[in-house]
């Protein structure tokens, strides 16, 4: 079994994206993380959803628990206006959040331990084409990994 085996279609946006509808993807696909591409396609960020909401609370309310507990409703609104105006590349700039992903022939245990590394829940699977060019196959999710342990295990019915 090989990274391109395990692949699966992920959602995704693009770094031009609105931070919005970014948001509105991970919500209503309960998604682990975002999936950011750039213009050609290639992996921008892979972003878990914990990090995302730190991108959106204010360093007093992360910095102090007991104060984040007195912030009320409208603060909430606040923050999520904060999103309003924004690019996916301005909310989830690239150098925090660098793309964790293997070729279509790296192992499973490759693609765990780097998912283990970079505290990833996904891991992008790209190919190299002749021309030069890079295309995404589909990304490795945890879930998916953990899957193929089980069914190895013969504790599960399906790869």
């Amino acid at each position: 079994m090989r990274a391109h085996d395990l692949a699966e279609p992920y959602p995704y946006v693009t770094t031009d994206d609105d931070a919005i509808d970014a948001a509105r993807l991970l919500a209503e696909n309960s998604l682990p993380a975002l999936l950011v591409l750039d213009a050609d396609g290639l992996p921008h960020a892979i972003v878990p959803g914990s990090q995302l909401l730190r991108r959106l609370v204010p360093a007093y309310a992360l910095d102090d628990p007991l104060l984040a507990s007195t912030v009320d409703d409208r603060m909430d609104a606040e923050i999520a206006e904060g999103l309003q105006g924004l690019t996916v590349a301005e909310w989830v700039p690239r150098r925090l959040f660098p793309p964790p992903y293997v070729g279509p022939d790296a192992t499973p245990m490759e693609v765990a331990a780097l998912m283990a590394r970079t505290h990833s829940p996904l891991v992008a699977v790209v190919e190299r084409e002749g021309d030069g060019r890079v295309r995404l196959l589909g990304t490795v999710t945890a879930a998916r990994l953990v899957r193929y342990v089980l069914v190895r295990l013969g504790q599960s019915g399906n790869p």
